[in-house]
């Protein structure tokens, strides 16, 4: 609905700014002067001790002096509670004395009818509550107990159950005078072509109520408790329900996302109900659908960056990059997306209730930027061997950037890729995707580097192997070498596991394969070379085995004995893994001095000096 100038401005006349954002703040009494309409107090839109955000009753405005944060009481209720237009000047003009302007005949009657229909479905949101309490619903109560969830939690979300039967509820609602039309337009029945009767959409399932913004059921969503073709069953599309509109759980999330200032989007009911019951409070989910951009725009509206949360499978990294591919063109200064992806098999749910809160902090922290999503995913599917590799790389990530619509936001996008692009060509022709394989924490690319040195003592080549080290072609000979010390060894992993998870190869393929090699020593205990070896064939690392232990080995270099006592096989790896971690430092150390060329910060010299004291650490425990 639009409003005229006079209605609002009757509005700001009669609500002073001070009253509205005196409920978010605390007045400071020293420097305020209430008898002015003067209000001081610190800023509610970001954490500062000393006031700075300041109100003026006499202006109708605030402003902070730190953030900049600037309106009136209409925005003050839209940007700091998350209320859409609409809803402030309702309650504005509730709190005003004044009659909202009466909409064309058109509109209040599709009013009337939504007004109706939410009418209905919160008779069945009850009928359901009630199925649920009851005797028929102990099966559900057990379902919900299985899965973690208290009674507060229960009836917080409204909860309820479905019961075995054609028309339960369409009975009950007849009974309350619903008509059977009614029932229909709001997706609770259905109503066969070949004129059978109707029958309850919902039958023997879990109900979750779905609310609006404003909390009025509009919508259900429902868990088969029995066979069932589909497992969740949503609510059809109706006058108040369309789905890619909806985010469940937005009506109580959005003062705890305000208030944090950030908003977690996962991907089903139960990952967000059982969030909330471990103090997540700010999550929702779409319904049913990929993100849309009316989704992203909601998120937006209570947090400049959202973090989306995805499963670690490939379902969940394909449902990451289409969020992606649906933000770019909407990025603005200031507004973008996080990614945080969990490990392989588990969802939201499954972490909070097996590894509690905390392990959910933990996959928050970790979220990647859209840049760096952008980066590794791009660079895991597309090789970069020859020149034409390249081209085709750096033409696929442009491409991208040229999605943006904000020029400002679109041309450091492209500066961002130019810079890393040069970086990784940089590298003597051997390129590393520098990328976590999403949801592998354990053979994480982008894991930090403790920057320790090898375990064990060198070989008394090691002095040739260091030098040798920093050429491309020597560090992939040890990488090489490496991974045919482990896969000829296996009982190695039982040591060595976290330590091979940790170090970072510039070779991909061979990288791809000692990704492999973690990912099975994490499934498979008591591994050897043969059971290895099978599992690497099933995952169809079979010719890339064949290809590395059939490797003829360069002039003068001497390759590991296969059948080393563990301990020395242990002390081998360890001599290996110390030089490729001092090729990374030394890589660092020279990017850290040029940085420190061009930009001579007390910065840029502490983590020279920090690189210098690793690199030094690594050498003496090299030397033991």
């Amino acid at each position: 609905m639009k409003f005229s100038s006079s209605f609002l401005d009757e509005i700001r006349a009669r609500v002073p700014v001070s009253s509205v954002v005196g409920r978010a703040v605390q007045w400071d009494r020293r420097k305020s002067r209430p008898g002015k309409g003067d209000w001081w107090a610190c800023c509610p839109f970001h954490s500062e001790k000393t006031p700075s955000f300041h109100a003026d009753d006499r202006k109708g405005r605030y402003y902070c002096f730190s953030c900049h944060a600037k309106g009136d009481v209409f925005t003050f209720l839209t940007e700091k509670l998350g209320l859409s237009f609409p809803e402030a000047v309702e309650q504005l003009a509730s709190e005003a004395g004044l009659e909202m302007p009466k909409p064309d005949p058109a509109r209040a009657r599709r009013e009337e009818q939504r007004a109706s229909l939410a009418d209905v479905t919160e008779m069945a949101a009850r009928f359901y509550e009630d199925r649920l309490a009851g005797a028929d619903g102990a099966r559900a109560r057990s379902y919900i107990q299985g899965r973690g969830l208290s009674n507060d939690t229960m009836r917080r979300f409204r909860l309820g159950f479905a019961p075995d039967a054609r028309d339960a509820l369409l009975k009950h609602l007849e009974k309350a005078g619903v008509s059977r039309a009614m029932m229909a337009e709001a997706g609770l029945i259905g109503v066969p072509e070949d004129g059978r009767g109707p029958y309850d959409r919902f039958r023997d399932r879990l109900i979750f109520p779905i609310r609006d913004a404003r909390g009025r059921v509009i919508a259900f969503g429902g868990r088969a408790l029995g066979e069932a073709r589909a497992k969740y069953l949503n609510s059809p599309e109706t006058e108040l329900f369309h789905k890619s509109r909806v985010l469940y759980n937005l009506d109580l999330a959005r003062k705890p996302a305000y208030e944090a200032s950030e908003i977690i989007a996962v991907e089903g009911y139960m990952d967000v109900i059982a969030l909330a019951q471990a103090g997540f409070a700010n999550a929702v989910a779409p319904l049913g659908t990929a993100l849309t951009e009316e989704h992203l725009a909601m998120l937006w509206r209570m947090a400049p960056a959202p973090v989306l949360c995805f499963d670690g499978d490939a379902a969940g990294l394909a449902a990451a990059w289409r969020a992606l591919e649906t933000a770019l063109a909407h990025l603005r200064p200031g507004y973008s997306l996080r990614f945080a992806l969990l490990p392989e098999g588990m969802d939201p749910d499954d972490l909070v209730r097996e590894r509690g809160a905390a392990a959910f902090s933990g996959v928050l922290e970790d979220a990647d930027s859209l840049i760096d999503l952008m980066w590794r995913h791009v660079l895991e599917t597309n090789p970069a061997k020859t020149p034409e590799d390249r081209a085709r790389l750096e033409e696929v990530l442009e491409e991208l950037a040229g999605r943006i619509a904000d020029t400002r936001v679109r041309g450091h996008y492209l500066s961002e890729i130019r810079a890393r692009l040069r970086k990784l060509w940089g590298r003597g022709g051997a390129w590393r995707s520098g990328a976590r394989r999403f949801g592998k924490g354990g053979a994480s690319l982008g894991a930090r580097r403790s920057g320790k040195g090898a375990r064990g003592p060198l070989s008394g080549a090691s002095t040739r192997l260091v030098a040798m080290s920093r050429s491309g072609d020597a560090r992939t000979w040890h990488e090489r070498e490496l991974l045919k010390l482990v896969l000829n060894q296996p009982e190695l992993l039982d040591f060595i596991a976290e330590e091979l998870a940790e170090l970072e190869f510039s070779s991909s393929e061979l990288d791809s394969l000692r990704r492999k090699i973690i990912d099975i020593a994490a499934g498979h205990a008591e591994l050897d070379s043969a059971r290895l070896h099978a599992h690497l064939e099933d995952q169809g690392a079979g010719p890339a085995v064949a290809k590395l232990t059939a490797r003829a080995e360069g002039p003068g270099r001497r390759t590991h004995a296969p059948d080393l006592d563990i301990g020395r096989a242990r002390k081998t790896f360890s001599a290996y893994a110390g030089i490729l971690r001092r090729a990374v430092l030394e890589r660092d150390l020279k990017a850290a001095e040029k940085a420190c060329e061009a930009d001579p910060t007390e910065e840029n010299f502490a983590r020279i000096a920090r690189i210098r004291e690793e690199l030094n650490a690594a050498a003496s425990t090299a030397g033991e």
